[in-house]
């Protein structure tokens, strides 16, 4: 059996975001470091205001950082211009959000295909039998032409997963997916996002669900803009792969 080591697909180094307020600059994140490979599931655990979100938002792009470097897949995602950055996110970044975020006139197979109609990543006619292919994974094939309204929360989270899963993207990140499930959904959407780790793709997710600590990888808690040095020194160690 050999031992390699993984590449992150994942890298922050040195990474603080600070916002001008009228009292002074508010410090969301400070100096954080951290490697996530393919096939982790990453759990960011802290109290509200921690820097969880503000971290997946620096990943993903939607925010910019003040210092420090984010590089996903071998992107520099804090050099990409506002025109790159959609593109790439759009190929790369899957994203997750606790409340949802599903187009309330399209049905859930036309929610799936829009990142790959935005992206061109699939030639059309595979779009569709991709999307529920994927709603078939997800168990909410039967829902495919419903509209949001008519889902309940956890058939909407799964359809939001699958959406996030169409262009296959290298990077899923969530936000407080479970934040608005009862406990069986809640336990429910944790599985599937370690089964999507399992199959080689990256699972950074802020959370408050104490269950993640089951499924995730690895758990880095943040406190006042700060990962916890602990947790980062473990995380910053080299992956090892087995053949």
């Amino acid at each position: 059996m050999s031992h390699a080591t993984v590449a992150p697909i994942v890298r922050l180094r040195a990474v603080s975001k600070r916002y001008p307020t009228p009292a002074g600059d508010f410090t969301a994140l400070s100096d954080a470091s951290l490697n996530v490979a393919r096939g982790e599931f990453v759990a960011l655990v802290g109290a509200s205001g921690s820097g969880k979100s503000t971290l997946l938002n620096l990943v993903s792009g939607i925010d910019r950082v003040t210092s420090g470097d984010v590089v996903v897949d071998d992107t520099p995602v804090h050099t990409l211009k506002e025109r790159e950055l959609a593109r790439w996110r759009g190929r790369t970044v899957g994203i997750v959000f606790q409340f949802f975020q599903l187009l309330p006139t399209l049905t859930a197979v036309e929610n799936v295909m829009l990142p790959m109609d935005f992206c061109d990543r699939w030639p059309g006619h595979e779009r569709r039998p991709r999307a529920e292919a994927l709603l078939e994974r997800l168990g909410v094939l039967d829902q495919r032409d419903k509209l949001p309204f008519t889902l309940s929360g956890g058939q909407q989270q799964r359809v939001a997963i699958a959406r996030a899963l169409a262009n296959a993207p290298a990077v899923i990140l969530a936000d407080e997916p479970t934040g608005n499930l009862d406990s069986r959904n809640a336990t429910a959407i944790l599985d599937l996002f370690a089964a999507v780790a399992a199959d080689g793709q990256a699972v950074m997710m802020a959370t408050h669900d104490a269950g993640v600590r089951r499924v995730a990888s690895h758990v880095v808690h943040i406190a006042d803009g700060r990962l916890d040095s602990a947790d980062a020194a473990a995380n910053d160690a080299p992956h090892a792969a087995h053949d």
